[in-house]
């Protein structure tokens, strides 16, 4: 089977397809063949890899997982000996990130436990959107003691054209916020599609250093300090960074605790996530399925493409979602 591969650190041009063995399923793991995988930030990150202290566990000079892609659609094509949930011909998907990954490819094999069965109102390309990118959104917006974004609070969501943003807009908007958006100026229209009520261009307007307040702040790519991003909270307000460059992650790790005490504000990275949770799943599913929740497609790329699809992710130029194909 063809996959893609890499053997080394560095960026999406280190990414080469291969003709590898396909992998036959043993005890629980199910082998899935591959019909849409979407590309995400993690798997941008996990290239290079973007926070040098992950050597640590993805390997010191060269990553021990050779296979790239983390989000899937498909149908079961066998499974091991000891599955009992699923059978070949189920239509499922997952977020295989604690699982092996190497989703860009023919197939790929996982336990059963990894898999979900893909509602019958969603089609491949939209499932494979769905189990990183809109789960992160669903966790960015409650915090560990089950607070969530509610009717009447106002929300800014910065990165919001990306892969995790556009599905944190709907989000919040389906639970009664009134949301702001953050993009650069190209993709203020598309954030404008998605049903936010205000729209900042990040390129001429800084959020933390503007008059505006929120109760709830989402910023997918953190690049402010917790001590400037607190200006533009509200008493009580909420701020949850979900990665950013190595200066804000420690940031948000040792000052953040003690910046929240001070102010009453809760500050920090999303250190609660639960990769493919399955309440969070459903609550994606039926925000789908209500329509509240559309995933936006950007472009797609077949397999041997593979490289066009990380770098066009990697430049930061997808609105939306960006799909593999085999």
């Amino acid at each position: 089977m063809k996959a893609a591969w890499r053997d080394r650190y560095g960026p999406p041009t280190i990414v080469e397809v291969r003709d590898v063995e396909r992998p036959t399923p043993s005890a629980d793991q199910v082998l899935v063949r591959v019909h849409a995988a979407s590309v995400n930030r993690a798997d941008i990150d996990g290239l290079y890899p973007r926070w040098q202290f992950t050597r640590a566990f993805l390997g010191i000079r060269a990553p021990r997982v050779h296979g790239v892609g983390i989000d899937v659609a498909g149908t079961v094509e066998t499974v091991g000996p000891e599955v009992t949930r699923l059978r070949p011909g189920d239509r499922v998907y997952a977020d295989t990130f604690a699982f092996g990954q190497g989703t860009f490819a023919e197939y790929v094999c996982v336990p059963e436990r990894a898999l979900r069965l893909i509602p019958a109102n969603l089609g491949f390309e939209e499932a494979s959107t769905l189990p990183h990118s809109a789960v992160l959104a669903v966790q960015g917006l409650r915090l560990r003691n089950g607070r969530t974004v509610g009717r009447g609070d106002t929300v800014l969501v910065s990165g919001a054209s990306g892969n995790v943003g556009p599905f944190a807009v709907q989000v919040a908007k389906a639970r009664g916020a009134e949301v702001t958006g953050s993009s650069s100026t190209g993709k203020m229209d598309f954030v404008r599609s998605l049903g936010a009520d205000h729209v900042i261009d990040y390129t001429m307007v800084d959020y933390a250093r503007g008059g505006e307040r929120y109760d709830w702040i989402l910023d997918v790519e953190a690049r402010h300090s917790v001590v400037t991003a607190r200006r533009a909270l509200r008493p009580g307000g909420v701020y949850v960074s979900l990665g950013g460059p190595s200066s804000t992650i420690a940031d948000s790790l040792l000052v953040a605790p003690f910046a929240s005490v001070a102010t009453g504000k809760r500050m920090g990275l999303l250190l609660w996530w639960k990769p493919f949770n399955a309440a969070d799943v459903a609550t994606v599913e039926e925000l789908v399925a209500s329509g509240k929740l559309v995933p936006r497609i950007d472009r797609r790329y077949p397999l041997d493409q593979v490289v066009d699809a990380l770098r066009w992710v990697d430049e930061g130029r997808a609105t939306g979602k960006v799909i593999v194909t085999p």
